[in-house]
């Protein structure tokens, strides 16, 4: 009788574990559908997508990693920055701030890179690559800024988008670190990539996922949200291999190029 009990018991045991299992793999399996296949079941601590929770969960994990993330491109002023962010075009900071540091002095302002020679200074800014157009929109910007603002930089999104070699990503670089002005978010590949990769757009083209990051992130946010997701892409959500196992934004993602 003892040894039917005990036969019993084991039956019950074996068939709960079974149970679990079953149940764990349809929770899995139920997870990976509603993520799409574009996201991976873990990483749910607030949820799915821009839900105010959530967001409010990543701007204090971004806040608590990169309490003081700036502008790593070296200037000093709105002038510099301008044309250190047209050189940054596919290239990295560090790089540009190298160049910067033997061209600034050489070129002091507006009107010395207006009129300079265009031969000279395509080999000047050369280890930036794709020299020869960043000279045009260089010495291009320069010369409007001469003749059409005083030879100073314009504040408006309106006015620095009629710069050669000016687009919206650059001129929200200009506002927002050379005058402190938040007209929109810098969206570039870092943005971009970890905005997809937590969830924050559905879009892929850079001006929809700044009207995405406009509406769900603070106004008084922009300037620096954009810093710390360049910092945080930079430092550990590489492109190629994030380090997740790292990362204090880990429980808030579910990323399918999740690491772990």
């Amino acid at each position: 009788m003892a040894k039917t009990k005990e036969k019993n018991k084991k039956k019950k045991i074996a068939g709960a574990g079974k149970s679990a299992d079953r149940a764990a793999n349809a929770a899995r399996g139920g997870a990976a559908a509603a993520g799409g296949g574009r996201k991976s079941a873990g990483g749910l601590a607030f949820g799915r997508g821009a839900n105010p929770a959530r967001v409010q969960a990543i701007l204090h994990g971004l806040d608590a990693a990169y309490p003081e993330a700036s502008c790593e491109l070296v200037h000093r002023s709105p002038f510099e920055l301008l044309i250190s962010t047209i050189l940054s075009a596919q290239c990295t900071d560090v790089t540009v701030n190298i160049v910067t540091k033997e061209l600034f002095p050489k070129y002091p302002d507006a009107r010395a890179l207006a009129y300079a020679d265009p031969r000279a200074l395509e080999q000047e800014i050369r280890p930036t690559g794709f020299f020869r157009n960043k000279t045009k929109s260089i010495m291009g910007a320069s010369k409007k800024i001469v003749e059409e603002f005083g030879g100073k930089v314009p504040q408006t999104m309106e006015e620095l988008l009629t710069l050669p070699g000016v687009a919206r990503k650059t001129a929200n670089v200009v506002l927002g670190s050379g005058f402190g002005i938040a007209s929109g978010v810098v969206v570039d590949t870092h943005v971009q990539r970890l905005s997809e990769r937590l969830d924050l757009t559905k879009n892929t083209d850079p001006k929809k996922i700044e009207q995405d990051l406009m509406q769900i992130i603070p106004r008084e946010r922009w300037i620096l949200f954009s810093h710390q997701l360049i910092w945080h892409g930079r430092r550990v959500c590489n492109a190629r291999k994030p380090k997740c196992v790292e990362c204090n934004l880990e429980s808030l993602c579910y990323s399918s190029d999740k690491t772990i």
